[in-house]
């Protein structure tokens, strides 16, 4: 038992910090976001809603400059003020628009934020056994090692992440009668809408590239033109 307690003390602290973390992010949230009120976005997402059998998807705009989209972890979507502006100037149409929240909106549903909580426990925990084992032969090293392990960790669930999001979005933009089109060409758009041309290297980004998302997206809608036909 007491060579568990580091172990069980680690996955404790990791849950402690995501409900920080949830908390602060609410908190942050409340006090810099409107709901979206825009009649064109709004009519394209009540067409969401119908496709999804719900009565409404309420959007809000969160007051800061980066070019984003996000699920809170307690299930409401934003876009940022700098996304909406980008589509206010014309730089984004309202169907690309549509696909993000839709992206989003697969993150909730699919339950991204709870498996987050538990991939970041898990996480905590690995990397403090390797680092446990590895300083016993690399002294100083350890901890190093064992970063770069969970962080490779953290990114791939992460990549994992954005692919099952994309396929939701596609099927719910397929479902509304809007299609994929707006999906892929809002894609291409992103790097130059947020200045992240170039970026680390696929093993270690949060996102896949740009070209594997259109293609994973391309794939499915092969998929579903196969199982209908």
């Amino acid at each position: 038992m007491l060579r568990l307690t580091p172990l069980l003390l680690a996955i404790a602290y990791a849950y402690l910090m995501y409900r920080f973390s949830v908390w602060r992010t609410k908190q942050e949230l409340d006090a810099r976001s409107t709901p979206m009120a825009d009649a064109t976005l709004r009519a394209i997402c009540d067409r969401m809603a119908e496709a999804l059998n719900v009565a409404s998807i309420p959007v809000n705009i969160y007051d800061v400059e980066p070019v984003n989209g996000l699920a809170a972890p307690d299930g409401r979507i934003f876009l940022t003020r700098g996304f909406y502006d980008k589509y206010r100037s014309g730089a984004v149409t309202a169907e690309e628009m549509a696909s993000v929240i839709a992206h989003e909106l697969g993150h909730v549903a699919l339950g991204h934020s709870k498996r987050r909580m538990i991939d970041f426990s898990g996480q905590n925990a690995i990397r403090m056994a390797l680092a446990s084992v590895l300083n016993r032969f690399l002294p100083g090293l350890g901890i190093l090692i064992a970063n770069g392990v969970t962080m490779l960790l953290a990114a791939r669930l992460s990549r994992q992440d954005e692919y099952e999001a994309d396929a939701y979005a596609s099927a719910l933009l397929v479902k509304a009668g809007i299609g994929t089109g707006p999906q892929k060409s809002l894609f291409r758009k992103l790097p130059g809408l947020t200045g992240a041309a170039g970026g680390p290297p696929v093993w270690l980004a949060s996102h896949p590239r740009t070209e594997d998302r259109i293609a994973a997206i391309e794939a499915n809608e092969e998929r579903w033109r196969r199982s209908i036909g």
